[in-house]
């Protein structure tokens, strides 16, 4: 009995052993083993990139859209005020000097109209990121006023 048992189990590690060490066996082993790193690959993939757009989309959200997370510079930020004062075909362009220091807007220059002088000094205040305005405007033949 004992060697109908030996018999068997030499004869059950045989099969094993040709089925496991068949050439044919062993590729179709392989090929399922990369099909699995690779399916695990994309999956991780995929959830990242489904990660980076929530991120995305939930920085969009937090930051309203047309805002800056940084201050624009001063001369940046000059531009944009000339070209908010000066968008009116009639407005006074040659007349006026913008100057932006630390986020104040300098107006200086003759305006021949007091209603311009008002106006520029108004629409420069209303420009995003602008501190505060330094009207310097004043009329022709008459002085410049104080600084602030």
């Amino acid at each position: 009995m004992s060697r109908l048992i030996t018999l068997l189990f030499g004869v059950g590690i045989g099969a094993a052993a040709a089925h496991f060490l068949d050439p044919s066996r062993r590729q179709q082993l392989r090929e399922q083993a990369v099909s699995k790193v690779q399916s695990g690959v994309d999956q991780a993939t995929t959830a990242a990139t489904h990660a980076a757009g929530k991120a995305k989309g939930a920085v969009s959200t937090a930051t309203p859209s047309g805002t800056r997370l940084e201050d624009p510079d001063d001369v940046t930020l000059a531009r944009k005020v000339e070209t908010e004062i000066f968008r009116a075909p009639d407005a006074p362009k040659g007349d006026v000097s913008v100057d932006v220091q630390r986020g104040v807007a300098h107006l200086r220059g003759e305006v021949a109209d007091e209603q311009w002088i008002t106006r520029l000094g108004e629409e420069a205040e209303k420009v995003e990121g602008v501190k505060g305005v330094e009207n310097l405007l004043h009329r022709p033949g008459t002085p410049a006023p104080d600084h602030s």
